[in-house]
C-alpha cells in the first residue's frame, strides 16, 4: 500500500490569494479525514506576516479531533519547532534545502546551513521525544540555479537519516523533474537510507505530476504527498504551479489507496469556492464535463 499525505491545509493554502479563515481551515481538514486522508498536514509554524495564510497555526491545531489522524506540522526552523512543540501535532516536518540560492530566499540559509538547522532540529525533537521527519527541498531542480548533483541530495538524505529523520522527503518544489530523473534520484535515495521510507512532493507545474508519483513509487517511495484541488505552490518558487492533485492521484492509484474518489472531488469543488478560484484538477474538470453530458441528454 502506498501511504498518501494530504497536503491542501498546509502547502495547497500558503501560496493561494484568499486567506481562509480557522473555521474553514478547519472544515478542510475534517472533509479530508471523510474522504479516508490518514495523515494530514495541518499547518505551518511560520511567521504570519511572511506567510499570511499559515497565520492562526496553533488554534488550527487545538480545535482537530484528536486520532482522527495523524497530524503534521512543518517548521522552518527552531523558532518554528518549538512553537509546534507547544501543540498537539502528531508529528513535526522540518525543510532543508537542496541549492543555496533557493535557501537563502526560502529561509535565509545556505543549503548546508539549513541541513545543519535540519539535524540540530531533528535531535531537538527526538529529546523530547516526539516524532519528526526532513524533506529536501528543490531536490530535482532550483528556479535559481537550475539543476541540482544527486550526489549532493543523497549525501543530505543520509545526513538526515543519521539524524533521526522518519522518513526522508524529496521535493520537486517547482514541479521541473521529468519521470526517468525521478525514478533515478528516489531509487538512488531509497538505496542509501534504507530501511526508512522515502517521501515524494511533487507539483503539477509541467503536468507531470501524477506520471512523476508512478516513477517515485517505481523508484522505491512508499508515501506521496498530494493536495485535494491541486491548491498550492510555493510563494518562492516564481512560476510554481499547484501540488499534484490527490484526487487524480488516487484515481491513478486506485487499487494501492483506500480513499473515497468522490468526497474528495466534492472537497476540492467547495475548496474552488472558498478560495475563490476554478483553476482544477484534470479529475474535477473531468467530473464536471461529465455532469454537463448528462444535463445534455
Amino acid at each position: 500500500m502506498i501511504e498518501l499525505v494530504e497536503v491542501s491545509p498546509r502547502d495547497g493554502l500558503q501560496n493561494e490569494r484568499t486567506i481562509l479563515p480557522v473555521d474553514t481551515k478547519v472544515a478542510l481538514i475534517e472533509r479530508a479525514i471523510s474522504a479516508g486522508m490518514r495523515r494530514i498536514e495541518v499547518a505551518s509554524f511560520v511567521r504570519p506576516d511572511a506567510v499570511p495564510q499559515m497565520a492562526g497555526a496553533e488554534e488550527v491545531v487545538a480545535r482537530l479531533r484528536p486520532g482522527a489522524a495523524r497530524y503534521i506540522g512543518l517548521v522552518l526552523n527552531k523558532r518554528g519547532a518549538l512553537r509546534a512543540l507547544d501543540t498537539a501535532v502528531d508529528e513535526i516536518g522540518f525543510v532543508c534545502v537542496a541549492t543555496d540560492t533557493f535557501g537563502m530566499r526560502n529561509q535565509r540559509q545556505t543549503s548546508e546551513q539549513s541541513l545543519t538547522e535540519a539535524c540540530d532540529v531533528l535531535n531537538l525533537l527526538q529529546s523530547e521525544k516526539r516524532e519528526a521527519h526532513a524533506m529536501i527541498a528543490v531536490a530535482w531542480g532550483c528556479p535559481f540555479e537550475g539543476s541540482v548533483p544527486r550526489d549532493k541530495v543523497v549525501a543530505m538524505a543520509s545526513s538526515l537519516a543519521d539524524a533521526g529523520s522518519l522518513e526522508i522527503g524529496l521535493a520537486d518544489t517547482i514541479g521541473i523533474a521529468r519521470p526517468a530523473e525521478v525514478e533515478a534520484l528516489t531509487r538512488l535515495v531509497t538505496d542509501a537510507v534504507a530501511p526508512l521510507p522515502v517521501r515524494v512532493h511533487l507539483h503539477d507545474t509541467r503536468g507531470m505530476g501524477v506520471a512523476n508519483a508512478l516513477a517515485a513509487i517505481r523508484g522505491g517511495a512508499s508515501v506521496i504527498d498530494a493536495a485535494i484541488g491541486g491548491t498550492g505552490g510555493c510563494p518562492f518558487a516564481p512560476g510554481a504551479a499547484g501540488n499534484l492533485a490527490t484526487e487524480d492521484l488516487v484515481y491513478a492509484l486506485s487499487a494501492d489507496v483506500e480513499v473515497d474518489l468522490d468526497g474528495l472531488i466534492a472537497t476540492a469543488i467547495w475548496l474552488n469556492g472558498e478560495l475563490s478560484r476554478d483553476r482544477a484538477s484534470a479529475l474535477v474538470r473531468a467530473h464536471m464535463s461529465h455532469g454537463a453530458d448528462h444535463a445534455h441528454r
